[in-house]
């Protein structure tokens, strides 16, 4: 597990699991890309930590860090752990990023210890192929809506089976219930449930941090400055428009058996170098 900081960056090949967190749902630099704008290019928090692991490679005068990106929005961990970990494996990573259970902990019928028991497996056979992990916890949600907030017990649970796992097996982890940052609703979408252009940079600075590594930004975790709170009939306009455009939407796919991922492959299937800074 990450100790005292490190400055190197061993690693020439990476390789992030997961759902839409780690896609990069509505981190679009090219445009708004929220779950029904399928063609515009994503970057997220995973992208941006392999470009900062590949420029201090190159600043060290190593090779580019390769990179690939198998996550896909809407996933469950199971799907994640079936699909996704054996084809990582196949690719041949020093380092992967394996972070999922959240679209699993949203449905109150979730079995927590069920799910860590089923991502410590998949660790165990990550860590047998000679790969590091990083872990990544939950939010903490209790600055959250209602409807959300409802997750934090499940998000708690799976959160201390992920440092118990992380210890076990001497893996990383990212700690996202412990950024200040993320409590922020400046750091969140639209939808309540995906990160900002902000919020992935910063999660990315976390990853740094997570890997035993300095991040680029001090700030990184420095909180927003304040705003005047919003006023309570804004509040309720604002939970109608969620409720409609995101809300509706969601629970219509879940009683269908859909998700948004169902037609969606890879972004980044293949380890490619990574040039940009």
């Amino acid at each position: 597990m990450a100790g005292v900081l490190e400055r190197t960056v061993r690693w020439s090949r990476y390789v992030a699991l997961g759902d839409s967190f780690t896609e990069g749902l509505w981190d679009s630099p090219d445009g708004v890309a929220g779950p029904d704008q399928p063609d515009v290019p994503l970057r997220g928090w995973a992208d941006v930590l392999a470009a900062r692991l590949s420029a201090r490679r190159v600043a060290a005068g190593e090779p580019p860090l390769e990179y690939a990106n198998l996550a896909i929005r809407g996933r469950l961990l199971r799907p994640i752990l079936a699909d996704q970990v054996p084809a990582a494996i196949g690719l041949r990573p020093d380092l992967v990023s394996l972070i999922g259970g959240g679209n699993d902990i949203l449905r109150p019928s979730a079995d927590v210890d069920d799910l860590a028991r089923q991502l410590e497996s998949a660790v165990v056979r990550l860590r047998a192929a000679g790969i590091d992990v990083l872990l990544g916890t939950g939010v903490d949600t209790v600055d959250s809506g209602r409807l959300i907030r409802v997750t934090r017990a499940r998000v708690a649970t799976y959160n201390a089976h992920i440092w118990s796992i992380a210890r076990r097996h001497d893996a990383h982890v990212l700690d996202l219930w412990g950024m200040r940052s993320v409590r922020d609703w400046r750091m969140w979408a639209d939808d309540r449930i995906h990160l900002t252009t902000e919020g992935h940079a910063r999660v990315a600075q976390a990853a740094l941090v997570g890997l035993g590594l300095p991040p680029d930004d001090e700030a990184w975790d420095d909180p927003l400055a304040p705003q005047p709170p919003t006023p309570r009939l804004e509040q309720l306009r604002g939970d109608a428009r969620w409720a409609r455009d995101h809300v509706y939407p969601w629970a219509t796919r879940r009683l269908r058996g859909r998700s948004s991922g169902d037609t969606r492959r890879p972004k980044r299937p293949v380890p490619e170098p990574v040039v940009e800074a």
